[in-house]
């Protein structure tokens, strides 16, 4: 079975199709025969938990979700949690209220989570995640709240006008036009990945990930054994060891059989 003692895996566009929103059969086969042979899975997704209801009969022994700022074992230990400076949520909800340019905002609480208000590109993006829409709320909702995430709707080229004057401390981790994911500076997926090598007693030298999106590319490149699927991201594919084929024709299946995990 070679070294690897390990694998985190991303969720939308490797585990789960975007066509179908479901995990192929090979995959879940691939994932049970990992987990016989004694190797941990792990999630890796941007999604928080709220969000993560299309794993159907997966076998898993934890997550890094929101992009590595909420870490836990499947029985819920929690092994890291970062969330977002309380004023940064008081400068966007100060900024979303008065108006000026305002974008939608979906707003990422420890236990819940509402969206400031909703356009075509929210529902587009519900559609393709095959999420059910959270309330609706005013931003000042996130106020004292425990905040993860801000899943901000504006594109790349307002980046430069909403992250240092709204959310100086924090990142952008963004993997689709319409949106990005911004989290607290200092976290990203490699960051769990390294909480939770910590947590297992497992070297990093023993680890692999597989992912496509944009937000994969710090852990893809960070493990020795990086792997992007057929349907990643050009950046994605820069960082990777190796690239499998698409989610939809049994990437994962072929990444583990390539490098002697499963048979």
């Amino acid at each position: 079975m070679g070294k690897i003692r390990i694998v985190f895996f991303d969720i939308d566009g490797t585990l789960v199709s975007f066509k179908t929103h479901r995990i192929p059969s090979s995959t879940l086969d691939a994932v049970a025969a990992l987990r016989r042979h004694g190797i941990k899975v792990y999630i890796a997704t941007g999604r928080p938990v709220q969000f993560i209801d299309n794993l159907g009969e997966l076998e898993y022994d934890g997550m890094i979700t929101v992009t590595g700022a909420h870490c836990f074992t499947r029985e819920g230990h929690v092994i890291y949690h970062h969330p977002v400076s309380r004023q940064t949520v008081d400068r966007v909800a100060d900024y979303l209220e008065a108006g000026r340019d305002a974008y939608p905002l979906i707003c990422v609480c420890e236990g819940e989570l509402f969206v400031t208000a909703v356009n075509d590109e929210v529902e587009e993006v519900a559609r393709l995640l095959d999420i059910r829409m959270p309330a609706v709320r005013p931003a000042s909702y996130a106020r004292g709240k425990n905040v993860l995430q801000l899943i901000s709707f504006f594109k790349a080229d307002r980046e430069k006008d909403f992250m240092p004057s709204l959310m100086p401390d924090c990142v952008s981790m963004r993997w689709h036009p319409s949106f990005t994911d911004v989290i607290a500076d200092g976290v990203s997926k490699s960051v769990g990945i390294d909480r939770v090598l910590a947590y297992e007693g497992i070297p990093l030298s023993a680890a692999m990930a597989i992912g496509d999106g944009g937000n994969d590319i710090s852990m893809v490149g960070h493990v020795p054994y990086g792997v992007a699927m057929g349907n990643a991201c050009d950046a994605l594919k820069q960082v990777a060891a190796y690239v499998t084929d698409s989610v939809d024709e049994d990437g994962v299946a072929k990444a583990l059989r390539h490098f002697g995990l499963i048979e």
